[in-house]
C-alpha cells in the first residue's frame, strides 16, 4: 500500500497531457501539441559538443553533491554580472534540474504545519513539492485586473504567524507576466516585517520582450539575504533533458540542501554539469538570438489567439506562454471546467493545451508557443473550427 505522501500527491498535468498526446501521435493521429514546457529546438551545438569532450577527459565519474566547483564559479560570474549582487561559491546548490532544486528548497526549510504563499496561477509542482515536505500552501488568487500579480493588500491578508515563506515566480509559468521593481518593492515591507523566505523562480529570465528582469534578491541587502534564487539551463539554453538547475541562498540552508542531495540523487549527472558550464562561459550571444525567436512568435500568435470567439487573452511579457481566459468560450460549447475543455480539443480538435485547473485557475488555458508559427496558426483554425461546431 502506498505511503500517505505518496498518495496524496496530485499527478503533473502538463507532463499527463503531453504524454497523451504523443500516444494519439504514435496512433498515427495528427495532433498539434501546445502544451510544452520546453523551446522546440534543439541543444546548441557548442554546448553538446562541450559535454562530448567531457566525456572523452574522463569526466564520468561522481562529483560533490552540490556540483562541480567550475559551474558554480560559472554560475557565480554570471548572477554576479547580471544582477549586480555579491555571491561566493558557498552560496550555490547544483541539482538535478530547477524542479529538484524547488524540492531541496523546501525539504530544508519547511517544518510541519509552516506555510508558504503560492499566488496562483502557480506552476504544477509548487503545491504537491510543499506538501510533501510538510508544509501548507496557501493560495493567493490573481486575475487579469492585476496582470496575474500578487498586491500588497491580498498578500497581507493571508499572512499569520505560520507563514514561512512565499513563492515569486518572475517571469511566470503559466501566464509569462513580470514583476517591475516597483512591484516587488511594494511587497517587500511586508516580506521583511513578517521575516519571510522568498523563493524567487527565475527560470525564464532570459525570456522578456517587454521590460526587464527584476530579481527580488536585487532590491536591498536584507532581500538578498533572505531569499533563494532558482534557475537553471532547461529554459535559456535549450537544454530541458539535461537535468541541471541551480539554487543560491543563504550559506546555511545550502549546505542543508546539500546534505539532502547526497542521501537522495549523490550528485547531477556528471556530463550535464560540464555541458551547463559550456552554456554559462561560451557564446553567450546564443541568448539573444533565441529571445528574438520567441518575442517574433508571440508577436504572430498573440492576434490570433485574441481573435477567437469566447478567449479573452492578456499579451505576455515573458516565457513561452498564452494563458487566454476561455470561461465564455466554455459556456458557449457547454463544458464546465477547463479539463473537459482541453480534453475535447484534444480528442476532436487534436490540439493538446494545458487546462488552467491544473495552475489553479479554471477559466483558463495554456496554450506553449515553443512551437513553428505554421504548426500554431493550423492550431488556431482547429480551435476555431471546434468552438464554431459546438456552439451552433
Amino acid at each position: 500500500m502506498l505511503s500517505n505522501k505518496v498518495s496524496n500527491i496530485q499527478p503533473s498535468t502538463t507532463l499527463a497531457i503531453t504524454a497523451t498526446a504523443q500516444k494519439l501521435k504514435d496512433e498515427g493521429i495528427d495532433v498539434i501539441g501546445l502544451g510544452a514546457g520546453q523551446p522546440d529546438f534543439n541543444t546548441p551545438d557548442f554546448i553538446i559538443e562541450g559535454a562530448i569532450n567531457a566525456i572523452h577527459n574522463g569526466q564520468t565519474k561522481y562529483t560533490p553533491s552540490g556540483g562541480i566547483l567550475s559551474l558554480k564559479e560559472a554560475i557565480v560570474n554570471k548572477t554576479n554580472q547580471d544582477l549586480n549582487l555579491n555571491y561566493n561559491t558557498s552560496n550555490v546548490f547544483v541539482g538535478t534540474g530547477a524542479k529538484h532544486v524547488l524540492y531541496n528548497i523546501f525539504m530544508s526549510i519547511l517544518n510541519e504545519g509552516d506555510e508558504v504563499i503560492v499566488p496562483v496561477p502557480y506552476w504544477v509542482s509548487y503545491p504537491e513539492q510543499i506538501k510533501l515536505a510538510g508544509g501548507t500552501p496557501v493560495f493567493v488568487k490573481t486575475d487579469e485586473e492585476t496582470n496575474f500579480k500578487l498586491t500588497t493588500s491580498q498578500l497581507e491578508q493571508h499572512i499569520n504567524d505560520n507563514t514561512k515563506a512565499i513563492i515569486i515566480n518572475t517571469p511566470s509559468n503559466p501566464t509569462g507576466m513580470i514583476y517591475s521593481k516597483e512591484e516587488l518593492l511594494a511587497l517587500d515591507d511586508l516580506i521583511k516585517q513578517h521575516d519571510l523566505i522568498v523563493i524567487s523562480d527565475e527560470i525564464y529570465e532570459t525570456l522578456i520582450y517587454n521590460g526587464k528582469h527584476v530579481s527580488y534578491a536585487t532590491l536591498n541587502e536584507d532581500a538578498k539575504d533572505r531569499t533563494f534564487i532558482v534557475n537553471g539551463v532547461s529554459k535559456s539554453h535549450a537544454m530541458t533533458g539535461w537535468r541541471i538547475g541551480y539554487g543560491i541562498g543563504p550559506v546555511d540552508y545550502i549546505k542543508g540542501m546539500t546534505n539532502l542531495a547526497s542521501h537522495s540523487t549523490s550528485n547531477p549527472t556528471t556530463p550535464s554539469q560540464y555541458a551547463a558550464l559550456t552554456a554559462y562561459t561560451e557564446q553567450p550571444e546564443y541568448i539573444q538570438k533565441m529571445n528574438e525567436i520567441f518575442k517574433k512568435r508571440l508577436d504572430e500568435v498573440y492576434p490570433l489567439v485574441d481573435e477567437i470567439t469566447g478567449f479573452k487573452c492578456i499579451k505576455p511579457n515573458g516565457a513561452f506562454y498564452l494563458y487566454p481566459n476561455v470561461k465564455e468560450a466554455m459556456n458557449l460549447c457547454g463544458y464546465n471546467s477547463s479539463s473537459d475543455f482541453a480534453q475535447a480539443l484534444l480528442e476532436e480538435a487534436h490540439v493538446a493545451v494545458i487546462p488552467g485547473s491544473a495552475f489553479g485557475s479554471d477559466d483558463n488555458i495554456r496554450l506553449s508557443y515553443a512551437t513553428d508559427v505554421e504548426s500554431f496558426k493550423t492550431a488556431i483554425e482547429r480551435i476555431k473550427h471546434f468552438i464554431n461546431s459546438k456552439k451552433s
